[in-house]
């Protein structure tokens, strides 16, 4: 890659000349190259609506679909939106000027789900279950407005382990965030091309870049999360054997249905053995002495 003032996508300006920044970039862009690859993301025609909400994931899954796109590799229209569901506090003209200033199009759509969200579900319960159904449902929507074929996620690696790990605690299944799949509609797709980005390097990125973060004050503020008390788990895991998240992360793409217990998956009923004949005198048989 190079770094010339003319060969380098706003949302890459400024970025650090140093040697780990560049690294970084480029393992960046190869993870997501690969992830997009992997699971067959890009359509004919297709045009993606990129969720943006402020956090350290979504800028960075902005910047390196924008890389992409930029040196050719991701052809496919980008559209950047951000949902403003109504958080007191929130800074509704952050994300604008920034979108404008990166000459990123964009839409900012305003919903108050907060007031939804703060009325329906009971004090001292979390908001995360009923803020991202109603979150889903309008970028739903807007996705069918501007006539794009799939919503964009910025779920990385560590997003994905761990839901994998909530899913087996506290849902009795062995389940995660897919990197790709069909709304309930059929009519979009949902994509994670961060799948095989480490949350590290999502964070490493935006502070480099000096990105505009604006927290989530609404799950955020809330103490005891079932997610917060999995990745405390895995923080520990990770402290005392490093690149165990990476390990983790490829038992997820490397299942064995026959050596788990759902006979869904696999037929053992249909499972059959070989009738053999014993010869004690075979000589392909052991002998004891």
């Amino acid at each position: 890659m190079l770094d010339e003032a003319d060969d380098i996508h706003p949302l890459f300006s400024g970025a650090p000349k140093t040697t780990e920044f560049r690294k970084l970039r480029k393992r960046l862009v190869r993870n997501a190259r690969e992830a997009i690859e992997a699971y067959r993301m890009v359509e004919k025609d297709a045009r993606w609506l990129v969720c943006l909400s402020g956090g350290k994931d979504s800028y960075t899954l902005l910047a390196i679909l924008h890389e992409l796109k930029w040196r050719g590799l991701l052809p496919v229209d980008l559209l950047a939106c951000n949902l403003d569901q109504g958080q007191p506090g929130f800074p509704a003209t952050v994300l604008p000027k920034f979108l404008e200033d990166m000459g990123v199009p964009h839409r900012i759509e305003y919903q108050d789900t907060y007031s939804v969200v703060v009325d329906k579900v009971p004090q001292g319960r979390t908001y995360c279950a009923l803020c991202s159904r109603l979150r889903r449902g309008h970028l739903y929507r807007i996705a069918r407005e501007e006539g794009c074929s799939a919503v964009v996620l910025g779920h990385h690696r560590d997003d994905i382990l761990e839901t994998f790990f909530m899913n087996l605690f506290h849902g009795g299944r062995l389940a995660t965030m897919p990197p790709k799949l069909v709304n309930e509609e059929g009519d979009l797709f949902v994509y994670r091309p961060l799948a095989h980005v480490a949350e590290e390097d999502c964070e490493r990125f935006a502070n480099a870049m000096n990105y505009p973060i604006i927290p989530c004050d609404l799950c955020g503020s809330q103490d005891g999360l079932q997610r917060q008390q999995v990745k405390q788990i895995l923080d520990g895991w990770e402290a005392r054997s490093p690149g165990r998240r990476q390990v983790m992360f490829r038992a997820l793409m490397n299942a064995r249905p026959s050596h788990l217990l759902d006979p869904k998956l696999f037929d053992f009923a249909g499972l059959e053995r070989r009738s053999v004949k014993f010869d004690a005198n075979d000589a392909g048989l052991p002998r004891l002495r």
